[in-house]
């Protein structure tokens, strides 16, 4: 019989999991965790026989044993001790298990995230993960070397407060117990709930949305500024915030009453305890017993309120958490970009796409492409144009392999890009995409991505090719100057020309560049066509362009419309054909000579 797929756990369960990574450090801090919650009750015990004795001789107090009370003293001094010590333990272990476990979860997680396609991160955004990576993981560090203590002291002593409310008295444990029963009751009803569960989940899905917004928001800040805006002209942001605030405030305000009642019972549990008092009272026939316990249980009650409210809390944190988990173990499903059993390697570099159809949806009902094919030959520059979104860039994502295909293959050198290692894969495509960055270091290192064996002088030619030379020697520290610091800022065709750089030094076989010129000016624009002319010979060059101007010497042109090849050939075939790439150069000329007239000078003077 096939065995049964056990369901992922989810929860405390899952929580229990992970913390189990470092079982002898987290049993350690549980049993120290445990023993403490006991010994915090020995002060009340002391109390207790204090009064006892005090009350057994009373009014003769000349007859107080002081030996024994002060025997009495010193257990409770012992007892607050020994709970600091037993508790200081516990979370010594827990944290050491907790940053163990952090290291491990940060690793794989990131890790993980780096075998998933590409295409993955293009689709979520660095928001969601960074909340993920910094916040989630965070928590359950904070789960381990703190709730879990607190979480068995929160389930130890109310096994313990139990037996001893019991113990004194049956009468008046029952009536404590009453009250504790219906506050406990209440704190059920209100985290048991499917809507709270629920609601938890909308939570963390609104909080990471409005991240991923505000990281977005931050880089552009120089955008918003230049034009005078606000977050309220960012929509993406304002929308989260918005979508937040009408989720999280109704949520807490419907905790309003039941909260309030939880609060009153466990705070006034006295209450239950003096009725059956004075009943009891009024039938005593041993008034000095019934006093020692009448007061025994006046002090004691008062701390079942903080025994509840540690329960309420890391009840809270714990549901809190075990979202946040969720979201975590979400992405670690998310599955890893499929590798060959056999791979394979190439001997030339033809690019093919082979009646390719892709869509970003899972439900394929809208089609990036479809049934897409064509050669990008080795030695060539091959141009993919076409209006905003007709699939150009989608064509630049699948070369790579950042997505798979959903219809037919992607081919580079015959073979089949699924059928090759992603590492080798990588080695064989350089890649300039429109949004270009760059790490906090110095130009030289942010070059030397490209190949990280690349000598000093094989990055400096790269700049020369890329027109970076020139600006990076007016830089403070030239190669050296590190990006972002000391008011070191690029602008959008520095960086440009910087990401080209980059994958020129890497010098891999297939070159993509979608837009890589976007922001060079018409000088800079025909320096570095010249040298993709020079330093990209016998490679295979796929341009993904919007001007036209730049992809105008290009051996071929593919032209994309919808998601489908409108066109295919040279500039002049494609012009002699009078059709989609004809009106569209047309037009591209005639945007590119438009000047504004004397008249509209004259009007806006």
């Amino acid at each position: 019989m096939r065995k049964k797929e056990e369901s992922p756990k989810t929860g405390m369960a899952r929580l229990l999991e992970l913390a189990a990574t470092k079982k002898p450090l987290v049993i350690c801090s549980v049993i120290l965790a445990s023993l403490a919650s006991v010994a915090s009750f020995i002060p009340y015990l002391s109390i207790y026989w204090v009064v006892r004795e005090i009350l057994t001789v009373w009014p003769d107090t000349t007859a107080l044993n002081t030996a024994q009370l002060m025997r009495y003293g010193w257990m409770a001094f012992g007892g607050m001790i020994l709970n600091i010590v037993l508790y200081f333990g516990a979370l010594m272990c827990s944290h050491l298990a907790a940053f163990g476990t952090l290291y491990e979860l940060k690793v794989n997680f990131a890790t993980h995230i780096a075998k998933v396609p590409l295409g993955f991160h293009v689709m979520v955004g660095s928001g969601k993960l960074r909340k993920i990576m910094d916040d989630n993981i965070e928590k359950i560090e904070q789960f381990i070397a703190h709730q879990l203590p607190d979480l068995v002291a929160a389930f130890v002593a109310p096994v313990v407060m139990v037996v001893l409310l019991l113990a004194v008295d049956l009468r008046f444990g029952l009536a404590a117990l009453a009250g504790v029963l219906l506050a406990f009751v209440i704190q059920m009803l209100m985290y048991g709930k499917d809507g709270a569960k629920e609601m938890m989940a909308k939570y963390q899905s609104s909080l990471e949305n409005m991240n991923n917004a505000s990281v977005e928001y931050i880089r552009g800040i120089s955008v918003v500024k230049a034009f005078k805006q606000t977050v309220y002209s960012f929509r993406r942001l304002h929308d989260t915030i918005r979508e937040y605030t009408s989720m999280v405030i109704p949520y807490t305000l419907s905790w309003e009453n039941s909260m309030s009642l939880f609060t009153t019972l466990i705070n006034h549990i006295y209450l239950f305890i003096l009725p059956v008092g004075i009943l009891v009272g009024m039938n005593a026939a041993d008034y000095r017993s019934f006093a020692v316990t009448l007061i025994f249980y006046l002090v004691f009650v008062p701390a079942i309120a903080s025994i509840l409210m540690k329960i309420m809390y890391v009840n809270s944190d714990v549901h809190r958490i075990s979202n946040g988990v969720e979201a975590m173990d979400a992405y670690l499903a998310e599955p890893e970009l499929p590798q060959p059993a056999q791979p394979q390697t190439i001997k030339t570099h033809d690019v093919a796409f082979k009646d390719v159809t892709f869509s970003y949806t899972k439900d394929g009902e809208t089609e990036a492409l479809s049934g897409v094919s064509f050669t990008a030959r080795q030695g060539q520059v091959t141009a993919i144009v076409g209006p905003s979104g007709g699939g150009k860039s989608t064509i630049a994502h699948l070369i790579p392999r950042f997505f798979d295909v959903d219809e037919g293959a992607v081919l580079i050198g015959g073979v089949d890009v699924r059928k090759m290692q992603s590492s080798y894969l990588m080695e064989q495509v350089s890649f300039v995409f429109q949004d270009v960055f760059l790490f906090k270091q110095s130009i030289r290192d942010n070059i030397r991505m490209g190949n990280p064996h690349a000598t000093d002088r094989q990055i400096e030619d790269a700049a020369k090719a890329a027109q970076c030379h020139e600006f990076i020697g007016r830089l403070p520290n030239g190669y050296d100057t590190v990006i972002g610091t000391k008011g070191v800022h690029l602008s959008g065709g520095e960086q440009q020309r910087l990401a080209i750089a980059r994958a020129i030094v890497k010098d891999a076989p297939v070159i993509v560049l979608d837009e890589a010129t976007a922001f060079a000016d018409p000088e800079n624009e025909h320096l570095i066509q010249k040298a993709f002319e020079t330093l990209m010979h016998g490679k295979t060059v796929v341009i993904i362009a919007h001007r036209l101007s730049t992809v105008r010497s290009a051996d071929n042109i593919i032209v994309m419309d919808g998601g489908r090849m409108a066109e295919e050939g040279s500039h002049d075939a494609l012009i002699q054909k009078n059709g989609k790439y004809a009106t569209m150069w047309k037009t591209y000329n005639q945007t590119a000579s438009w000047v504004m007239g004397e008249k509209e000078v004259q009007a806006n003077g």
